[in-house]
């Protein structure tokens, strides 16, 4: 199966094919940096960071753009109410927000373009619009005038007057049209300005991103990604400024991810797109995302407070990606906390495969191509044909817009069959130099695929504070004295002290002439 990509705009799979062969360029919606980044901020980069992974993967040469806005109304108005300047607290909510990146594996980034360095492209395009007749000055402000546009509301498929309907609009009484948005804003006594052939003023939201998309990409693009709640008015305002500036297509493919959420019964961004055609059933669905997105207290704490606090970032990550993109997330640390437990799985396979073998399979030297695959050559037949056909089906959905959900499945299927072949052949007593070079060559072929959307790069760390080690000295007590009890044949009391650590997620594993070993999960 070749590459296929859901376009918002169409609302249709479309084969991928790029402006230029062999190289994709990505733009997508990055933050608003007046407070710290939350766990909604994270769901974007973590998807498409694995998008690039993937096309890296399948041989395409990638540049991943994520924009700052460091300049904004919020951000004028959280710097007043914290009593420092626009510029401090726009650093400093940057470097958070680096840092949380970082935290999610999150390093695929190309470059990441302020605002505030892009102002002299916005008025260049500012005034390319007024000069052909799609903006016009008043009272110091520019303003795009959307009905200049045949083609505005493509996006999002409804006209003016639907998209006016329930949707706040920018007050000002002498505007052309109710819907037209600004461009360019003059500013107030104290706040932010740059000298303009209107007026000092600043840059308005949507300006930011097609200026800085077009100075660094070029004035048509692969690929624009954002949230579904950023459909409109950000990006219906940017398409439609971006084409009348340049008069050239500006986005082949428009990928939006679904929100994060902290309910059940929301609706999808899926199923009836791909069957049909309803734009009116898309749209139904996509508003039924918006209204349940996650916000207020419930989703703006920061990340690393309400989610990193409780769960590692490896098991974050793996939870955002263990559904469809396009489809909502249902936030809990519940939810996330089930997710980590999944991963012990996999934690335990790479402690049983350093057992065997010697090694760490995190230092296995990975193909970082699909035309480069991990060779299974010599393997046992079986083994071959199973991970042969798990790896074609990982690709698969891969191919089929980039399904990180049917990838992250596979991902259990492999480790199953890995297991399946240490204890069928009872490697853990003894393994051959034969059997260690099959399990060496299946481990590689999970890392390949596992590198592919991120995850299991690098061992996780590991705390050694004082309740560890006091949690290490209790297990190990009662572990005794359940390997006493066996001695003694106390076959009651040895399962008793297994059933109830089980109870409490602790998993013993009774090894042959060895002391047994305990995890969590």
């Amino acid at each position: 199966m070749s590459l296929r990509v859901y376009n918002t705009l169409t609302r249709e799979k479309e084969a991928f094919q790029t402006i230029e062969p062999g190289k994709v360029s990505m733009y997508l919606c990055g933050p608003t940096v007046y407070k710290p980044a939350h766990i909604g901020h994270m769901v974007g980069p973590v998807i498409f960071d694995t998008v690039k992974r993937y096309l890296t993967y399948s041989g395409y040469d990638v540049t991943f753009i994520i924009n700052i806005t460091d300049v904004d109304d919020k951000l004028i108005n959280k710097a007043a109410e914290k009593g420092t300047t626009v510029k401090a607290l726009a650093d400093e909510m940057t470097a958070d927000y680096f840092d949380n990146l970082r935290l999610m594996g999150v390093d695929t980034i190309d470059k990441f373009p302020y605002a505030t360095d892009h102002i002299g492209d916005m008025l260049e395009m500012i005034q390319k619009l007024i000069d052909n007749g799609h903006a016009y000055p008043l009272n110091g402000d520019v303003y795009f005038s959307v009905t200049t546009d045949d083609d505005y509301g493509k996006l999002s498929h409804r006209s003016v007057d639907q998209m006016l309907a329930g949707t706040r609009v920018e007050a000002n009484d002498q505007k052309r049209n109710p819907a037209d948005f600004a461009l360019w804003k003059s500013s107030k006594a104290g706040e932010p300005a740059w000298e303009s052939p209107w007026g000092p003023g600043r840059p308005g939201w949507h300006i930011e991103c097609s200026a800085m998309s077009s100075k660094l990409l070029g004035d048509s693009i692969d690929i624009h990604g954002g949230g579904l709640d950023l459909m409109f008015p950000h990006h219906e305002n940017e398409l439609a400024q971006s084409e009348c500036a340049s008069g050239k297509c500006f986005v082949r493919y428009w990928m939006h991810n679904g929100l994060m959420q902290s309910g059940k019964n929301t609706g999808k961004v899926g199923g009836q797109h791909d069957k049909q055609g309803d734009t009116a059933a898309a749209a139904d669905a996509a508003e039924a995302q918006i209204a349940g997105k996650l916000a207020g207290s419930a989703g703006a704490e920061s990340v690393k407070t309400a989610v990193f606090a409780h769960c590692p970032p490896e098991s974050v990550r793996f939870f955002l990606l263990s559904t469809h993109y396009r489809s909502p997330i249902d936030f809990s640390l519940e939810n996330i906390a089930n997710t980590a437990k999944g991963l012990d799985g996999f934690y335990r396979m790479f402690e049983s495969f350093a057992r065997i073998t010697g090694g760490s399979a995190y230092d296995l030297a990975v193909p970082g191509s699909r035309e480069q695959s991990t060779s299974l050559a010599g393997l046992p037949e079986g083994l071959a044909g199973e991970l042969a056909g798990l790896r074609d089906r990982f690709l698969e959905a891969m191919d089929d817009d980039f399904n990180t959900g049917g990838a992250i499945g596979l991902l259990f299927e492999l480790r199953r069959v890995i297991n399946g072949y240490v204890t069928q052949n009872k490697l853990e007593e003894a393994a051959t130099a034969e059997q260690k070079t099959a399990l060496t060559t299946a481990m590689t072929l999970f890392r390949e695929l596992a590198q592919v959307v991120g995850v299991f790069r690098k061992p996780i760390e590991k705390s050694s504070g004082a309740d560890d080690e006091f949690v290490g000295g209790l297990m190990q007590l009662i572990l005794e004295l359940r390997a006493d009890a066996r001695k003694e044949k106390n076959w009651a009391a040895a399962d008793k002290i297994r059933d109830q650590l089980k109870a409490l997620n602790v998993t013993v594993e009774d090894v042959k002439d060895g002391p047994a070993r305990w995890s969590r999960g």
